[in-house]
């Protein structure tokens, strides 16, 4: 079967588009209440045409979709064109005919015998969960075969009454599970077409309905909730009375070292004991196996963006606090009343305020601000609501309004981070008096780029290739360093996503993800296998090659000259803060000092050392126990057994199942339990 060209997609789009016969589908892209894209869909016949196109924070995905299905709504060809969200190509082709199916995505080409089996495709627009919906609706059952691996599962939910330009409707909820780690969220109207896709984050519905997207965006929060509350039930142990971990060996955050076998005891949501082994408990305690394995304090996450499931595989991930660096302030304060009240589980959140100037390129969220006034009152309202550590500053902040931002923030008892606004330097943030800098590449790439060259696009990605060149000895860059050093400013460098971008190619599982890649569902895994930026144009493979190394010797100067390296990801955590940590180790840190940062340091940095930070009596009870010796081999952090966060034990062996991920770990034996 003939593959389609980006140009005869692009042409056969055209043509449906305007042939008067077809059926037109349009939707709006919605995030943060603000029409942000659009996903069109021109039907005619068996052939569908799809325009998939939408930017918020500077960024977004642009494709191009023709696909054809037969009677059961399978797809016969599916040609799929464009760029991801940051920039890498696409060109995925499927094909099926005499029962063989044949494709080609980011991962390599792929063939099977598939009768009755669906194509997921790798780039598809949401328009697809709505196909493969309808295609197990066909099938009379709940599931279907998925290509290139995997089942698909439909869970039918509840009908929604909606009202729009198109008039009143009723609509059905299903969650298709079995591509990612969460089920995607549709809603279906009469006839089984496509009128939203939401989540807590973005909705996608149908025009003429926009109105009705801040609804959908809160149901599709509760039916998460609801999701998330069943595992709860089923995973968080609170065990009465007086618990006993015996048999492990505790990291001590303070001096770097592993102690000798010992027992540690918990009450209520405290450690009340770290004794001997030889020590014999109690009657009626409930006893803990730690066969061996070493306990160490909850690591700190400290950027993260969050939402329910980020916070359940962070905290199964030993993560037991983690700072917001941005969000939807009314959907993290639902989300952290209910991980405080024990509804779903999650770890401690320090919040930072998110401020961002209006522009074509805003990110849309927190607070979006037009003038120095608003950039003032936006600091005051996150102090008058408290709760929140800091605030932080975004790319199209107008930099003449930083130094009043800084100074209310001061006076009000509030931190600032932040990325460097375009036009500006990050030189001049930390002379404004940023307490913290954001991203390694805001902090570099004053040293390659022009005063007019605009940061808010993807340019502030694509201009790392100019790093190669750069000499870090030269008078500009040690300016700098002398800056951070003298003013002694801390740098969340979020080391493993400039990793991601610089180094994942097409075809090839991400460097990171090895020791992960086997246990994550299909779908997640061929993410894995994606590029995140075009390297396609001569010298470019070579020049972000080159740009890795560039900024991994810069952040191990920052390391040498006694700079702050603040742990954070920005990636989500869990998995990849690991791979964060494991990271530091290129930048001069051993294993006990990147566990004393990921712990006691960030607990002190917060301001919570005197509850957090180390496994000693008295102590709030956030820590985990791995089979091995982390500060011999960083990766034992990586095969975690059980996690105890504010006296409640998770094991990591029962949550993941729930994600379909394969558990590293057994959970350790209990006895004695009730």
């Amino acid at each position: 079967m003939k593959l389609l060209s980006s140009a005869a997609i692009a042409a056969l789009a055209l043509s449906l588009a305007t042939n008067a016969a077809a059926e037109m589908q349009r939707y709006s892209v919605i995030f943060g209440g603000k029409n942000v894209g659009h996903l069109n869909a021109d039907i005619e016949g068996d052939r569908t045409a799809i325009d998939f196109d939408y930017k918020n924070n500077g960024r977004g995905p642009t494709m191009k979709e023709v696909l054809r299905l037969d009677a059961k709504g399978l797809p016969l060809a599916w040609d799929i064109n464009g760029t991801t969200t940051f920039g890498s190509k696409v060109e995925e082709h499927f094909a099926r005919q005499n029962g063989k199916a044949t494709w080609t995505d980011a991962t390599g080409k792929g063939a099977a015998d598939a009768a009755s089996a669906v194509y997921v495709a790798q780039s598809g627009s949401p328009w697809a969960t709505g196909l493969y919906a309808r295609a197990i609706m066909k099938t009379g059952g709940a599931t279907i075969t998925a290509l290139p691996g995997g089942t698909l599962t439909l869970t039918k939910g509840e009908t929604v009454a909606v009202n729009g330009a198109g008039g009143p409707l009723k609509v059905t909820r299903y969650d298709l599970g079995g591509i990612e780690t969460t089920p995607d969220t549709v809603l279906l109207d009469d006839k089984g077409e496509l009128f939203a896709s939401v989540s807590p984050r973005q909705v996608i519905v149908r025009a003429g309905y926009e109105d009705e997207a801040e609804r959908l965006k809160t149901l599709a929060a509760q039916w998460s909730t609801d999701r998330f509350v069943a595992i709860n039930k089923k995973v968080a142990h609170r065990y009465p009375g007086m618990v006993r971990i015996r048999n492990v060996r505790v990291f001590d955050a303070k001096t770097g070292t592993v102690g000798a076998p010992a027992s540690v005891l918990v009450s209520g949501n405290k450690i009340v004991g770290v004794e001997p082994l030889t020590q014999k408990g109690a009657t009626g305690e409930v006893v803990i196996d730690g066969a061996g394995g070493t306990v160490i304090p909850g690591l700190y996450e400290m950027h993260a963006h969050t939402g329910q499931e980020g916070a359940l595989l962070n905290l199964v991930a030993g993560v037991t606090t983690m700072r917001d660096m941005g969000n939807d302030n009314a959907v993290l304060d639902k989300l952290i009343e209910r991980i405080d009240g024990g509804v779903i589980a999650g770890p401690r959140i320090v919040r930072a305020g998110f401020i961002e100037g209006k522009s074509q390129f805003s990110a849309n969220n927190g607070i979006l601000v037009n003038s120095e006034a608003e950039a003032v009152a936006a600091v005051r309202w996150y102090a008058d609501h408290g709760g929140y550590w800091g605030v932080k500053s975004y790319n199209s902040m107008n930099p003449a309004w930083i130094p009043a931002l800084v100074k209310e923030a001061h006076a009000r008892g509030l931190k600032v981070a932040g990325h460097v606004p375009a036009f500006a330097t990050a030189d001049q943030m930390i002379e404004a008096g940023f307490d913290e800098m954001t991203h390694i590449n805001q902090f570099m790439l004053q040293w390659v780029i022009k005063p007019t060259e605009d940061t808010r696009t993807l340019f502030r990605l694509t201009a790392l290739k100019r790093l190669p060149a750069l000499d870090l000895n030269s008078e500009r860059v040690q300016h700098t360093m002398g800056l951070v050093t003298a003013r002694k400013t801390p740098i969340d460098v979020t080391l493993g996503i400039h990793e991601n971008l610089l180094l994942n190619r097409d075809g090839q599982m991400a460097p990171g993800a090895a020791d992960y890649f086997d246990h994550l569902p299909i779908g997640t895994q061929r993410g894995l296998k994606q590029a995140w930026i075009d390297t396609s144009a001569p010298g470019d493979d070579a020049a972000y090659r080159g740009a890795y190394d560039k900024i991994v010797a810069t952040v191990r100067m920052l390391n040498d000259r006694g700079a702050m390296i603040v742990p954070g990801t920005d990636t989500g955590g869990s998995f990849t803060f690991h791979r964060e940590l494991e990271l530091y180790q290129q930048v001069g840190m051993t294993p006990a000092q990147i566990l004393t940062r990921a712990t006691w340091d960030m607990a002190k940095y917060l301001g919570q050392d005197a509850t957090l930070g180390s496994v000693e009596t008295g102590k709030l009870a956030d820590f985990f126990l791995v089979p091995g010796d982390p500060t011999k081999d960083m990766k034992a952090i990586k095969r975690i057994a059980m996690v105890v966060k504010d006296g409640t034990f998770y094991y990591p062996a029962e949550v993941y199942p729930e994600f379909g991920i394969k558990p590293f770990a057994p959970a350790p034996v209990v006895s004695g339990a009730r």
